[in-house]
C-alpha cells in the first residue's frame, strides 16, 4: 500500500540519485555475479578509454549510457553480466597531454581517471568498479612483456632496421595505422622518413586469417569496409620479367590486371627494393643512387600523392609477348607492396599515365568499352583490343586466358598479396611499457626471463623527449645498465616503450580475471565470460586497435591460451555528438581542441543523470550523428524539457493512491493489452538498439496510464501496470525507478529492483488483427487511427502525418523526424 507521506515531497532528482548512488555502491549492486555452470553470461563492453584529458563531455555519454542500459537490461533478464570499465593509461595521448600541462603521467593519468570514474557515477553507469584496470599499473604491463616474449619465441616479434615514419613534434616513430593524410594522429604534424632500428610484430602471418576472418562478424559495413581495405587482399599474378642482356636476372612484377598486360610500356622497381643495385647499369648508377637517397626522405603519402616521378636504371626487361621495355626507378612504387615492382600500363593506370606522359613513354590502349571512344585511362573493365590472339575477350575471361598461358609458359604464377604490413611497436618515449630485451655484446639480443617480469618502468621527473631519437629511458644510467640474463656480463636494457596500443590488444581479457597474480588471465574464466558479447566505440580504431586486438587473439588461440578466434563477433558504433557555433550556425564535433563541450556535471546538475540519460538515448538512432541543440537562452538543451515532463508524470503516476470503484472489465483488459505490447516494443527496441523508440513507446504507455487513472482511478490492473513501468523504465532511468520502486513497497526483501525479473508479455494478448495507432506531435497525442496490425511503417507514417489533428497542431511547422513505435504510436519531431 502507497503512503502518502512518501510523496509528500515532488520530483528532486538530486537528492535521490545522491543517494542511490551511495548505497548502490556500499551494498555491491553491480558486482559481477560467478557465472552459473551452465547459467546465460552477457559480456557488455566499452572502448578502453584514453584518460588523456580534463574529462568526459555529454557526446561520451552516446556511448557509455547505451551500453550501460543494455548491461541493466540483461541482468534483468537474468544473466550473469561482465560490464567493467578500465583505463588506457600508456602511450603517447597521456604523455602528450600530461607534458601540455606540465605533470607527471603517472600523476595526470591517474587524476583524469578518478574524474572519468566520477562523472561515469554521475550518469548512473552501472560498471563493476572492483574489475576496475590500469594498463600503467606493473601488474597489467608486466603481462604486456609476457605476450611480447611469447610473440619471440613464436618468430613473431623481430628487431630490424627500417625506413620508418618520424613525428618530429612527438619525437617517435609511428605506425601506419597511427598516421591521417601525412601527419601524427595525436599532433597533427607533419611526419617524415628516417631509418633506424625497430620493434615490429608480424601481423602479416595472419593477414588471410584477418581478411577472412571479416565475413564472420557482425559489424558496422563502414568499419568492415576500412579495416578490409587496410588488409588489401589482392589477387592477381606475379610476372618474371628476364632484364635483357643480364643473364639469370629477373625482375618479378604483380599486377591485378593481367588482361593489360600488352599496354605494358615500362617496368618500375620501388627504390628500396634489393634488385634496383643488381638492375641498375654502370653509367646509372649515381644518378639512381641519388633518386634512392631523396626518395628516402619522403613518406609514404607524399609518394602516394605527388606526381610520380623517377629514373631511368638503364636495363630492359623483355615481356613475356617478346617485346622489350625499359626499366625505372620510381618512389610511387612501394617495395612492401606485392613485389615492389609493376608493369607499367598508361592508358589503364592513372599514375602510370602521368609517369608515363612525364617521361616521354608510349601509350598503348588495350582494353576499350564496347561501341565507344575510350577515355585515356580508361581503367574500367572491357573489352581485349592490341593484344593479338586475346583480342576481342571481355576482360574478366581474359584474366583468366592469359594467367593459364603464362602459367604454362612458367614465367608467371597466381598469386594473392596483402597491402597489410607488420605492426610497428616500439616508440621513443617514456610512458610506456618497457620492452623486455637485453642487449649483451658476447649473446646479442636476449630476451628477460619470465621469472624477472616485470621491467619496470622507472620513475623520471624530465620524461620529455631529448630530440635525439632515443627514449628518455637511454639517459637513466640506472635502468640501461644490467647484466644480460644469458651470460651474467654487462649489458644494456632496450630503452623504446612499447606503443599503448599493445596494451588495449588484450585488455578485454583481463577484465574476465583481474587480479590474477600469477598469469594474465584464468582460461577457465575467459572461456566463461568470452568473445565479448557486444562491444561499443566508434570507428577511429578500426584499423589501429581493432586489427591488433583480432590477430594478438588469433595468436592465443595458436598457443592453446584462448578457445576462440574473434575477440568481438558484435560491434556497434554510436553516431557522433556534434555541437553548433551559436555565432557562425556551424556545425561542428563536440571536442576540447574546439572549446565547445558541454559536460555531462552541467546538464546533471540542472535536470538530474535520469533526464540527461534520456535525453541522450531520445536524440535519435544510436547509430546516428546528432547534433546538440540549445534553445534561444543558449544554455537549455532543446526538447530537454519533455522528458523531464515525462519523469514527472512517472512520478506523479508512482504517487496515486486511494481505490477505485468496480473496475471496468473493458478498460482494465484495454490497459493489459497496452502493457503487454509495450513490454513486447520495448524489448524488442532494447535488443535492436532503438532505444529512442523504446522510449517513445514508455511515454505512450504512460500516457496510457495517466487516462486510465484519470477516468477509472487507481485499479487493480492500473497498480500492475505501473510496477511494469517500472521495470521498463529501470535501464533507461535507474535512479528514479529504484526510488519509486520502493515507494511503492515493492523492495521489501532488500532486492534492488535492478534485480527484479524482466516482464515478459502474453503472446494472446500481443496478437492482434488490428491496432490503434496514437498520433503524436513533440510528445503529445493530437490523433489516432487503426490500422491492420502488419501494416508496413512506411504506410503507417504516411497516415500519422496525413492526420487531421496532427496537421492542425503542426499548423505548417516542418517535421524533423518521424518515430515509429510499431503498433503503438507515431510521434511527429518538429525541433
Amino acid at each position: 500500500m502507497v503512503d502518502e507521506k512518501d510523496f509528500e515531497n515532488p520530483y528532486t532528482p538530486w537528492e535521490i540519485e545522491a543517494r542511490w548512488r551511495r548505497r548502490w555502491a556500499e551494498a555491491g549492486t553491480y558486482r559481477t555475479p560467478e557465472p552459473a555452470a551452465a547459467g546465460e553470461t552477457y559480456y557488455c563492453l566499452d572502448f578502453f578509454p584514453y584518460p588523456s584529458g580534463a574529462g568526459l563531455s555529454v557526446g561520451h555519454g552516446r556511448n557509455y549510457v547505451p551500453s550501460d542500459v543494455l548491461a541493466r537490461y540483461h541482468r534483468m533478464r537474468g544473466a550473469a553480466v561482465l560490464h567493467p570499465m578500465g583505463w588506457d593509461a600508456f602511450g603517447l595521448p597521456a604523455e602528450n597531454e600530461a607534458l601540455k600541462q606540465g605533470v607527471h603521467p603517472a600523476e595526470s593519468t591517474a587524476q583524469y581517471a578518478a574524474n572519468y570514474r566520477r562523472q561515469l557515477d554521475l550518469l548512473g553507469c552501472s560498471y563493476d568498479w572492483a574489475r576496475e584496470i590500469s594498463s600503467a599499473d606493473p601488474a597489467y604491463y608486466r603481462w604486456n612483456q609476457a605476450f611480447f616474449l611469447m610473440l619471440w619465441r613464436r618468430g613473431l616479434a623481430y628487431r630490424a632496421a627500417a625506413p620508418v615514419n618520424w613525428c618530429e613534434s612527438c619525437q617517435t616513430v609511428l605506425a601506419a595505422e597511427e598516421i591521417e593524410e601525412g601527419t601524427c594522429w595525436r599532433c597533427h604534424q607533419e611526419v617524415v622518413r628516417r631509418t633506424r632500428p625497430q620493434w615490429f610484430v608480424r601481423t602479416t602471418a595472419y593477414a588471410a586469417e584477418l581478411d577472412g576472418g571479416l565475413a564472420t562478424l557482425d559489424w558496422p559495413e563502414h568499419i568492415l569496409t576500412m579495416q578490409r581495405h587496410w588488409i588489401g587482399r589482392q589477387e592477381g599474378l606475379e610476372i618474371d620479367l628476364p632484364v635483357v642482356g643480364q643473364a639469370g636476372l629477373t625482375v618479378t612484377v604483380f599486377t591485378t590486371r593481367p588482361d593489360t598486360l600488352f599496354g605494358a610500356t615500362f617496368a618500375a622497381l620501388a627504390p628500396e627494393l634489393p634488385a634496383v643495385e643488381r638492375v641498375t647499369t654502370p653509367a646509372q648508377r649515381s644518378v639512381v643512387l641519388d633518386y634512392v637517397r631523396s626518395a628516402a626522405q619522403r613518406s609514404d603519402l607524399e609518394r602516394h600523392t605527388r606526381r610520380p616521378d623517377g629514373v631511368f636504371s638503364g636495363a630492359y626487361a623483355r615481356l613475356p609477348q617478346g617485346t622489350t621495355v625499359p626499366i625505372y626507378v620510381a618512389d610511387y612504387v612501394l617495395a612492401d607492396y606485392g613485389t615492389g615492382a609493376v608493369m607499367g600500363v598508361p592508358a589503364h593506370d592513372a599514375r602510370d599515365l602521368a609517369f608515363a606522359e612525364r617521361h616521354g613513354l608510349p601509350i598503348r590502349e588495350v582494353v576499350a568499352p564496347q561501341d565507344e571512344t575510350p577515355p585515356v585511362p580508361f581503367v574500367e573493365r572491357g573489352v581485349l583490343i592490341g593484344s593479338g590472339r586475346f583480342n576481342g575477350l571481355a576482360s574478366e575471361p581474359a584474366v583468366e586466358a592469359i594467367s593459364d598461358w603464362l602459367v604454362a609458359e612458367d614465367c608467371g604464377r597466381r598469386a594473392v598479396h596483402y597491402r597489410l604490413r607488420d605492426w610497428l611497436i616500439s616508440r621513443q618515449r617514456y610512458w610506456g611499457t618497457p620492452i623486455p630485451i637485453v642487449h649483451c655484446p658476447a649473446c646479442g639480443t636476449t630476451p628477460v626471463p619470465e621469472a624477472q617480469l616485470p621491467v619496470r618502468l622507472p620513475p623520471l621527473p624530465d620524461y620529455a623527449p631529448r630530440g635525439d631519437g632515443r627514449s628518455p629511458l637511454a639517459n637513466l644510467p640506472s635502468f640501461v645498465r644490467t647484466l644480460c640474463p644469458q651470460c651474467g656480463e654487462p649489458a644494456e636494457r632496450e630503452t623504446d616503450t612499447m606503443t599503448g596500443f599493445v596494451c588495449s590488444s588484450w585488455y578485454f581479457l583481463r577484465f574476465a580475471d583481474p587480479h590474477n597474480t600469477v598469469r594474465p588471465f584464468d582460461p577457465q574464466k575467459v572461456a566463461r565470460w568470452l568473445p565479448v558479447d557486444i562491444y561499443i566505440g566508434g570507428a577511429e580504431h578500426a584499423v589501429g586497435h581493432l586489427l591488433y586486438a583480432r590477430f594478438l587473439t588469433k595468436v592465443l588461440a595458436d598457443a592453446g591460451v584462448v578457445g576462440f578466434r574473434e575477440p568481438f563477433p558484435v560491434l556497434r558504433s554510436q553516431g557522433i555528438l556534434h555541437a553548433r557555433d551559436p555565432e557562425l550556425g556551424r556545425v561542428e564535433r563536440m571536442s576540447k581542441s574546439r572549446g565547445n563541450v558541454v559536460t555531462p556535471e552541467s546538464v546533471i546538475e540542472r535536470y538530474g543523470a535520469d533526464v540527461t540519460r534520456l535525453y541522450l538515448l531520445f536524440m535519435g538512432p544510436f547509430e546516428a550523428n546528432a547534433v546538440w541543440e540549445v534553445e534561444a537562452d543558449g544554455v537549455t538543451p532543446q526538447h530537454i524539457e519533455g522528458v523531464r515532463r515525462f519523469l514527472r508524470r512517472v512520478w506523479s503516476i508512482c504517487s496515486a493512491v486511494g481505490s477505485s470503484g468496480a473496475p471496468d472489465a473493458a478498460a482494465e483488459a484495454a490497459l493489459a493489452r497496452a502493457t503487454h505490447l509495450t513490454i513486447q516494443a520495448v524489448t524488442a527496441e532494447i535488443e535492436g538498439l532503438r532505444f529512442n523508440k523504446a522510449i517513445s513507446a514508455l511515454m505512450a504507455f504512460s500516457g496510457d496510464l495517466d487516462v486510465h487513472r484519470r477516468d477509472h482511478g487507481t485499479t487493480p490492473g492500473f497498480l500492475r501496470a505501473r510496477l511494469t513501468l517500472l521495470k521498463l523504465l529501470a535501464p533507461f532511468a535507474p535512479f528514479i525507478s529504484e526510488e519509486l520502486w520502493v515507494r511503492l513497497g515493492e523492495a521489501a526483501s532488500g532486492d534492488s529492483l535492478h534485480h527484479a525479473p524482466w516482464p515478459r508479455w502474453n503472446a494472446d494478448l500481443v496478437s492482434v488483427q488490428e491496432v490503434e495507432i496514437a498520433v503524436q506531435v513533440d510528445g503529445k497525442v493530437r490523433d489516432r487511427f487503426v490500422v491492420a496490425a502488419d501494416t508496413p511503417e512506411d504506410a503507417v507514417r504516411k497516415l500519422a502525418l496525413a492526420a487531421p489533428g496532427a496537421q492542425r497542431a503542426l499548423a505548417g511547422s516542418a517535421v524533423q523526424r518521424v518515430i515509429v513505435v510499431p503498433g503503438r504510436l507515431v510521434n511527429l519531431v518538429t525541433g
